[in-house]
C-alpha cells in the first residue's frame, strides 16, 4: 500500500462516523446521509492530494456530502413520478430509535426541527468540533453569522429539550 493509501485509509477510518452523523443530523435520513458521505469519500479519494491540504478534511467531505444530497433533490425535483413508484416510504426518514452511530434520537430530533442553516452550523461544530473561523471559511459565510446560526441553533435546542424533559417529568 502506498503512503498515498494509507494516508487516506487512515482518514476514512478517523472520519467516516464523526462525518456521518455530522451528515444525518443534518438531513434526517441515515440511509441518505450514508449514500451521501459515501459518495463525499469517493470524490475525497479521487482528490485526495487536494483534499489532505485542505485546512479541514472532515469539513471538505461533510460539504461535499451535503451538496451531493442537494444536487439529487434538484434532480428528483425535475421529474415527474410514475403513479405510486416514486413517492417517498414512510421510512425514508429515521424514526427516532433507527439512528444508530450513538446519536443520541431527542438530541438528533431537536436538531432536525432547526432551519437548514443552523443544522450545518450546529453539526458542523458539535460533531466534527471545528471553530467558528473555520466553519465560516467552509460555509463561505461571515464568522457573525456563524456565531448568530448557533446562538439561535443553540437556543433553540435548549429550549425544545427543555420541553422535552419538562413534558416527560409530568
Amino acid at each position: 500500500m502506498s503512503n498515498h493509501q494509507a494516508e487516506f485509509t487512515e482518514f476514512f477510518q478517523a472520519s467516516w462516523e464523526p462525518c456521518l452523523r455530522a451528515v444525518v443530523a443534518v438531513v434526517g435520513s441515515p440511509a441518505l446521509a450514508e449514500d451521501q458521505v459515501a459518495e463525499a469519500f469517493t470524490k475525497a479519494w479521487m482528490s485526495w492530494r487536494t483534499v489532505s491540504r485542505h485546512p479541514a478534511p472532515r469539513a471538505w467531505v461533510v460539504r461535499t456530502a451535503l451538496n451531493a444530497g442537494a444536487s439529487w433533490w434538484r434532480r428528483r425535483s425535475r421529474e415527474l413520478p410514475l403513479a405510486d413508484h416514486d413517492v417517498a416510504a414512510a421510512g425514508d426518514v429515521a424514526a427516532p430509535g433507527d439512528l444508530g452511530s450513538g446519536l443520541d434520537a431527542t438530541l438528533v430530533t431537536a436538531i432536525w426541527r432547526l432551519p437548514r442553516r443552523q443544522r450545518e452550523v450546529i453539526a458542523l461544530r458539535i460533531f466534527l468540533d471545528l471553530d467558528t473561523d473555520t466553519i465560516a471559511r467552509h460555509m463561505r459565510i461571515e464568522a457573525g453569522t456563524v456565531r448568530m446560526h448557533l446562538s439561535r441553533g443553540v437556543a433553540a435546542l435548549r429550549h425544545e429539550l427543555t420541553r422535552n424533559e419538562t413534558t416527560e417529568a409530568s
